[in-house]
């Protein structure tokens, strides 16, 4: 006959590794959910720090934008600079802007003929070559003939391609990629010189690169170098003067600026980060309700591409 006493410790003795089974599986469990606490709290940590970083892009880049249009923004009876450039710090991140008239941009809406072959040539491509390329240009941006006898899409289609030339302007300078017949490498190296915005047909021969000015009509090598090592020194309010630096008259070139500017900035966070944004702006009048207008709007460039380079300026 069983000893009551005995059989009450093996029941509590039972009872006890019972728990101490359930405690270890407790105690397993709570170690996997803090390992999924740890790492669901590190993701949203990865996450909260990338969207404060790009919340910071924009708001010094949206910042950049808008002090250039406030520099450019002056009265009527100030003459409003062509180019220019400053820095500034905000939210402990610093920023150093550059604008520049799109006028210092061959516009292939409406540069003539012979400038989109200058500049063509003026990068390199033979003379015969840059004028095919030219009347692919000039065909894209045409009405098409009015007797419904269009030789260019024609083109298009023998050439098995799946669109048709838009027979109207550039949208963008994007589209020179769309050009039947232009090298891959000739749009690379036209691009950072051409321009949809300026809405004028000349260009800036104070702010133009060389290989733009080498694409005004009759422009010859000995001009060209004659007229970059005075450039420095001629007055920017002086258009005859200038314009007589190029040998006289000379079509296509103005010292003129645009209503659209071209906006690059280079953005530093406090941790060392850097990006370049580039933007396109047209500054609207004083009796507009808007100051200024984004025309266009890239997060990175290359600022080492195109244009012509000038120092930093402190503010």
């Amino acid at each position: 006959m069983s000893n009551p006493a005995s059989a009450s410790k093996a029941l509590d003795t039972s009872n006890d590794g019972f728990i101490v089974v359930a405690a270890l599986w407790l105690l397993v469990g709570l170690a996997a959910l803090a390992s999924v606490a740890s790492l669901y709290i590190a993701q949203s940590a990865v996450a909260l720090s990338a969207l404060d970083a790009a919340t910071q892009w924009e708001m010094l880049s949206t910042a950049g934008v808008e002090l250039t249009a406030y520099q450019l923004s002056a009265p009527a009876t100030v003459r409003r600079p062509t180019h220019g450039a400053f820095g500034f710090r905000l939210a402990n991140s610093s920023v150093r802007v550059e604008y520049m008239s799109e006028a210092a941009r061959v516009n292939l809406n409406m540069a003539p003929r012979a400038m989109i072959a200058g500049l063509f040539t003026a990068l390199g491509v033979p003379a015969e070559a840059a004028t095919q390329y030219t009347d692919r240009v000039i065909a894209w941006r045409s009405a098409p003939r009015s007797d419904n006898q269009d030789g260019e899409q024609g083109l298009y289609r023998a050439a098995g391609l799946d669109y048709l030339p838009r027979r109207g302007p550039f949208n963008s300078v994007d589209e020179l990629w769309l050009v039947l017949g232009l090298p891959p490498a000739l749009v690379v190296r036209a691009t950072p010189f051409v321009t949809v915005y300026s809405g004028m047909a000349e260009i800036n021969v104070l702010d133009a690169a060389p290989e733009v000015i080498a694409a005004l009509p009759g422009m010859s090598p000995a001009k060209l170098d004659a007229f970059l090592n005075r450039r420095e020194e001629l007055p920017p309010d002086n258009p005859e003067f200038v314009l007589g630096a190029l040998g006289g008259k000379q079509p296509g070139a103005t010292i003129s600026g645009s209503e659209a500017y071209r906006v690059r900035m280079r953005i530093t966070l406090p941790d060392g980060r850097q990006r370049t944004p580039e933007a396109v702006i047209l500054i609207r009048g004083p009796d507009e309700k808007e100051a200024f207008r984004v025309l266009a709007w890239k997060d990175e460039i290359d600022p080492d591409r195109g244009g012509r380079p000038r120092p930093m300026e402190s503010q």
